[in-house]
């Protein structure tokens, strides 16, 4: 008779059990800070957060009855929560600001002196009631020069032929960056490393000497376009919103923006042997945007296990498609085969906890290593292939072919000299044997 499927309910859910145990470990510390003192939780731009953060306030949800916890929660009308509704939530939607709001608002910018009714009626209707859109748009026109102060008020320094406010944001942005000259370069530079940058790095890579890069970014920081935290050498600094990291970066030619990511790449190797360590994603990404797919792979690879050992199987599925996808611009030789392989069986690991051992992406995975294993004759990388298929044939109900890959495998790990093999073989073939008529 088959075997029935509960035989196999055994130590394959153990990623799946570890993970949850560290998810668990990070809500009791947060529930532990609530029982001493209530707690504020606050969290921004959740449409950017990753899944593994999500997983974990999902099952903080269930306890925000219970415990002294206010959770403040914010992301674009866009972004769907993976929670149901609770009764204990509420969702508050930020409508566009009125006429009169964005009246109010731009005065604040402009130091509670008051604005021209014509220069507010042309916010008001390029801005579209975007509070972010009216601050940046009302500080583009206080720095173009075409307003003049008079007795506590601004008045228009010519005609309104002369007025010209930006169209779109972005132009907005771009023309605040054009004025401050020589920062701009610097914005430019820190916009590739990314939304959030160090002064040491940006210092190290930029090449500038201190004073000019302190000066500059002092500037910067004055014009509220990045925030500081702490004082060089070292502060970290942050754009205040993504979309002035995207113009500055955008407005640097393809193949500057590559130079820039390779130098950055270069001296995040020889410099910053910690982050590299901890963040191996980051030098993946600069090394792909710098088109060297070599050291990209190998760094995209290297973020991927390192996820797959933290538990963070969602995150390590992405890092090792992306390796993947980049390794395909590399030629076809007998090298990038193997190293396909190796990626491969990576991502299989991380695909069986997160979709299942039994799901097509699964068996899409190990197929295609299977090919790769006897493409490259690498036996000990065929065996732990054979291993996956005959998880995913048992997770299916596929007995008859789950035996067979096990037999195959005892005759590979015949001539192994690691008797591990062998065991793990003999270990899977034995519910056969016990079990099955033949």
């Amino acid at each position: 008779m088959p075997l029935s499927e509960d035989c196999y309910s055994t130590l394959n859910l153990t990623p799946q059990r570890q993970r949850q145990k560290t998810l668990e470990a990070i809500l009791a510390i947060i529930l532990e800070l609530a029982e001493r003192q209530p707690v504020l939780f606050i969290l921004e731009d959740l449409h950017w957060t990753d899944p593994t953060t999500l997983e974990c306030l999902t099952l903080l949800m269930d306890h925000i009855p219970t415990a002294a916890l206010y959770v403040l929660l914010t992301c674009r009308p866009e972004f769907q929560p993976p929670w149901s509704h609770r009764s204990y939530l509420s969702e508050i939607t930020v409508n566009r600001l009125s006429r009169n709001q964005i009246e109010r608002m731009a005065q604040q910018v402009a130091g509670e002196k008051r604005l021209p009714d014509e220069i507010v009626q042309q916010l008001a209707n390029k801005t579209d009631g975007v509070p972010f859109y009216v601050e940046e748009m009302t500080k583009a026109v206080l720095e173009s020069g075409i307003l003049k102060e008079t007795n506590g008020c601004y008045g228009l320094a010519g005609s309104m032929a002369c007025l010209s406010i930006p169209a779109t944001l972005q132009d907005s942005l771009m023309a605040r960056l054009d004025r401050l000259v020589t920062a701009k370069a610097v914005a430019q530079y820190a916009s590739v490393i990314g939304r959030q940058f160090s002064y040491e790095l940006l210092q190290a890579v930029s090449q500038l000497d201190e004073a000019t890069v302190q000066r500059e970014l002092g500037r910067l920081v004055e014009a509220e376009l990045v925030y500081q935290r702490g004082l060089p050498p070292h502060a970290r600094y942050t754009f205040k919103h993504a979309l002035i990291q995207d113009t500055a970066y955008q407005s640097l030619l393809r193949s500057t923006r590559q130079g820039y990511h390779r130098r950055i790449a270069e001296v995040l190797t020889e410099q910053f042997p910690e982050t590299v360590e901890t963040q191996p994603e980051l030098l993946a990404h600069h090394f792909t945007e710098a088109g060297l797919a070599t050291p990209a792979v190998e760094s995209w690879q290297r973020a991927g296990e390192r996820s797959t050992g933290r538990f963070a199987y969602v995150e390590a599925v992405t890092h090792l498609t992306k390796g993947l996808e980049v390794l395909q611009t590399l030629p076809d030789t007998p090298a990038r085969a193997r190293h396909e392989l190796d990626i491969q069986l990576a991502l299989g690991q991380a695909l069986q906890v997160t979709k299942g051992s039994g799901s097509p992406e699964v068996e899409h995975v190990y197929v295609r290593a299977q090919e790769l294993g006897c493409q490259v004759g690498d036996t000990p990388q065929l065996l732990r292939v054979l291993e996956g298929l005959t998880e995913l044939c048992r997770q299916r109900g596929e007995f008859q072919t789950a035996r067979e890959m096990v037999e195959q495998r005892l005759s590979l790990a015949q001539n192994q000299q690691d008797p591990t093999w062998r065991m793990r073989a003999h270990a899977d073939m034995g519910p056969f044997c016990f079990s099955w008529v033949s």
